[in-house]
């Protein structure tokens, strides 16, 4: 009995595994960052190997182990996750050190030409440094790492839902991440550095995991002990909340972010070892940011956005203050959706913009750079004065450093409001909305402008090339919003302005980024307030509540456009109905236990499969036995060492004699040996490989009847790549790939045939053109591979009376039966059907006997009642079958 493997993709469509689904069809334009989206070549996306390969090889490893050898695996796990917190601390220590002395020197400089009337020359120095450091953060970006765009988020979370892309984590990547962000903070633009410290954890971890960077020639041999996917997804995931604590100094909150939004793999002692990794943070960014309060870190190096610690006071509120706070919710997921949805159709433009090259990609961000200038300078002129208060709890007006009273051209003993936020650091403006006691120092006009300015030069720098976060952006624009809800209410609520605009910016972040106990939790580390809980729970449950019924959230929209697939938790209504044996396709590669040199290399050079099953037959069995499954690096690794036998029999050869554990751990072929590079002479290609110590004797295999939700649930939770799916029957004679394709192909025939009987112009010619394309229903390209039905209807009725005539008339049990023989055999005799399903049926002619009893067939009477259920439903997608409603 052959086993029928959900096994990567057809070979009529090799290529699939490296062009992502940016439409509802596939796309030549890619990605691995946001640079992806704008127009970077097309990037070899692979799955990754989470499961562990059961095979002689580590049975025997496993077994030669004693206590010492466990005891140097656990321990190097815990001392790797101390180097992550200690390397990300110090990587996010000097991130806002860097920031805050290079911005700082930027606005004292231009302070002092402005306390001199030198107002035009101010504005070039503010611009030019500006476009400066924007200019060079996209030039190190494009030209030397391009994954190290964007935020980097979606790359890790992809990466953590089992699909991997080459350069995301390289030396290269961290070091212009670093840089870049820096960069491209300092410049003003509205971007912050929290998502870029994520993927710079996420990085760390996974070059401390490899044990350096074999390409620089940066590698450590003691480092070289975790080189599986398996052991590398925990030090990432440790890595990216190790970021998230870095960022905003919040080590509860970074553990629960990768709990929350990162990881798709969960489990007791991952929670253990990344909390430690946070904790590490946590007190290192303590000793840090204690030595910087002495003063020896520069005019302006103080900690940056490591915590505003602004409401250790007692805070008191009351019922009256619960409507303002659903309201802000509304308001949060109302916004967040729409900001969600601007920013995915602004990063669309952008691609056509940036897919011309590299030079329209680096303009594309000058650009943006010089409009940001123009307007922070510009805005403030709109702003009238306002005098000092005089129970002001710092100098009034702020000149030459950070505050809340900015003088700009106003005279002495007078600030201006809105250049104390828009002419400031985001995180000096954050600090500005966040501060008690200042009820009375912002004007309803200035934090409207404010408002609406973070709002859309947010979603606009979002997408350039270079390094640029979310988080703090989001804060900002929630934060504003917030203040000015908080001065509408006025004397009726017992909270200060500040609170409100705490609770603004988890509104907004709880629309944009659709998180709540993560998000709940940094915002508490962040104000240093606990009192807060109840109402900040409150408005983030319904922020997001709101926004999710509008659209996903801000890292799956981003991710999606760059073609990661992503395995979501949840199995959507239709899966139900249809199961594994319904959306295998073929042709299935198996390989025999010992198998020809030459048959292997023939199958791994035409395909692009990554585990292949291996199949025991007489005289090795009594009856055709599935074995196993082989992965594909493995079998390169076979050939690479030619551990070839002469003749097609068993062997007794120890494989731990010609091999080592080591040489099968990296599982991935795509940074291996290519099989192109392997050479072979004639009489190696007649020569036998024994695949039996090699193979995981135990794969995870499923019955053909077991529902595709169940696979789905499956494949997420346990981390596969590759599932063996096996016919219930033995002796099964239809391909199971014909009937998806046969059953809508005929639904159109029966409604044409119907239509052609009613309408008096009956001669009308019909064609239907069926096209199968191959696309992933899950995150493992080259995993699960569903037949996407592509139809199109040549007549005068439109696709949507289609749709509701086979929904609604042909399930109806009162018509009849659909495959009655009277209505199916003159169609048999008449229509191309043979040719139109050529490629699904046995080989050689068949005759229109053949296809009756096909479609007559209870399989096919099964899958006729599946599609009319979800088709009646609607919940299945017509845009897969090309149909626009």
């Amino acid at each position: 009995m052959a086993p029928n493997s959900i096994n990567g993709e057809a070979n009529d469509d090799q290529e699939s595994v490296t062009i992502p689904l940016l439409t509802s069809e596939r796309s030549n334009v890619n990605s691995t960052s946001q640079v992806a989206i704008v127009g970077a070549n097309v990037c070899p996306i692979e799955s990754l190997d989470y499961e562990i390969a059961e095979n002689d090889l580590f049975k025997q490893d496993w077994r030669s182990g004693g206590k010492i050898h466990i005891f140097q695996y656990v321990f190097m796990k815990w001392l790797l996750c101390f180097l992550i917190g200690l390397i990300v601390s110090l990587i996010g220590f000097f991130n806002n050190l860097a920031v805050e002395n290079i911005a700082g020197l930027k606005f004292v400089v231009t302070s002092n030409m402005m306390l001199a009337k030198r107002f035009g020359m101010a504005f070039l120095v503010f611009s030019v440094s500006n476009l400066t450091l924007t200019l060079f953060a996209s030039i190190i970006t494009a030209f030397i790492a391009p994954a190290a765009a964007g935020s980097g988020i979606p790359e890790v979370k992809a990466y953590l839902n089992g699909v991997d892309a080459p350069g995301i984590f390289s030396l290269r990547t961290l070091i212009v991440k670093i840089i870049g962000s820096i960069s491209a903070v300092s410049s003003s633009l509205f971007v912050g550095k929290a998502g870029p410290m994520v993927h710079t954890g996420a990085c760390v971890a996974a070059l401390l995991g490899q044990g350096g960077s074999k390409r620089f020639r940066l590698t450590w041999r003691w480092l070289h002990f975790f080189r599986n996917d398996r052991d590398r997804r925990d030090l990432v995931t440790c890595g990216s909340a190790a970021g998230i604590a870095a960022g905003f100094r919040a080590p509860v909150g970074g553990v629960l972010f990768a709990l929350e939004e990162m990881a798709s793999w969960w489990r007791s002692v991952l929670l253990w070892r990344s909390f430690f990794t946070t904790a590490v943070v946590a007190i290192v960014l303590r000793a840090l940011i204690d030595f910087c309060l002495s003063g020896k870190c520069g005019l302006f190096g103080k900690g940056g956005l490591i915590m505003f610690d602004v409401y250790s006071a007692s805070v008191t509120y009351h019922l009256i203050d619960v409507p303002p706070a659903l309201a802000l919710g509304v308001i949060g997921g109302i916004l967040g959706s729409l900001y969600n949805f601007l920013l995915d159709k602004v990063l669309r433009i952008y691609n056509l913009i940036n897919e011309k090259g590299i030079a329209y990609k680096i303009f594309l961000a000058c650009a943006i750079s010089v409009s940001t200038s123009c307007l922070l300078f510009g805005l403030p002129w709109l702003a009238s004065c306002q005098p000092c208060p005089s129970d002001a709890s710092e100098s009034c007006p702020t000149i030459g450093r950070s505050g809340n009273f900015k003088k700009f051209q106003c005279p002495p003993g007078h600030y201006n409001d809105l250049a104390s936020l828009i002419f400031n650091t985001n995180d000096d403006a954050v600090r500005n909305l966040f501060s008690k006691n200042t009820n009375s120092e912002f004007q309803y006009s200035s934090i409207l402008i404010f408002f609406v300015t973070c709002f859309f030069l947010s979603i606009f720098s979002c997408g350039i090339v270079a390094p640029a976060g979310l988080f703090v952006p989001v804060i900002v624009t929630g934060a504003s919003y917030g203040r000015f809800v908080g001065m509408l209410v006025g004397s009726h609520s017992s909270l200060n302005h500040g609170l409100y605009a705490v609770l603004g910016a988890a509104s907004f972040l709880g629309g944009s980024m659709r998180m709540t106990v993560s998000l709940c939790v940094i915002i508490l580390e962040l104000t240093n307030n606990l009192l807060l809980l109840p109402l900040i729970m409150l408005v983030l449950l319904i922020s997001k509540t709101v926004a999710d019924a509008f659209n996903g959230n801000i890292f799956d929209l981003i991710m999606k456009a760059k073609g990661f697939p992503y395995l979501e938790s949840h199995a959507e209504p239709y899966m139900r109905q249809l199961t594994v044996g319904d959306v295998v396709t073929g042709p299935l590669q198996v390989f025999q236990g010992i198998e020809k040199v030459g048959n292997i290399l023939h199958v791994l050079r035409t395909t692009r499969h990554n585990g292949f099953p291996v199949i025991d037959e007489p005289p090795l069995s009594e009856s055709p036995v599935l074995y196993g499954l082989i992965l594909r690096a493995h079998l390169i690794e076979l050939l690479k060492k030619k551990a070839f036998m002469s003749a097609p029999v068993p062997t007794s050869i120890d494989a731990l004699k010609l091999f080592s554990a080591g040489d099968f751990a990296e599982t991935r072929s795509g940074n291996g040996d290519k099989i192109e590079e392997l050479r072979f002479t004639e009489e190696e290609m007649e020569m036998f490989l024994d695949l039996h110590p090699f193979t995981n004797a135990s794969p995870y295999t499923v019955v053909e009847t077991m529902s595709l939700a169940k696979a789905l649930i499956l494949f997420r939770e346990v981390g596969l790549r590759h599932l063996l799916v096996m016919p219930k029957i033995s002796g099964h004679s239809f391909k199971s790939e014909v009937f998806p394709s046969a059953t809508l192909l005929l639904y159109l025939v029966v409604w044409q045939s119907s239509l052609m009987k009613e309408e008096s112009d009956a001669s009308t010619p019909f064609q239907v053109f069926e096209d199968m394309l191959k696309d992933n229903i899950s995150s493992r390209t080259g995993n699960l591979v569903v037949p996407d039905l592509g139809a199109e209807v040549m007549s005068d009725v439109g696709p949507r009376d289609v749709m509701i005539y086979v929904a609604g008339s042909l399930g109806d049990p009162d018509e009849g039966d659909i495959l009655k023989l009277d209505l199916i055999m003159p169609l048999i005799e008449t229509l191309p059907l043979e040719e139109g399903l050529a490629s699904h049926l046995p080989e050689g002619h068949c005759t229109p006997e053949d296809i009756l009893d096909l479609l007559q067939s209870p399989p096919f009477h099964q899958q006729m009642d599946s599609f009319t259920y979800v088709l009646r439903t609607g919940h299945i997608d017509l845009s897969q079958f090309r149909i626009n409603l």
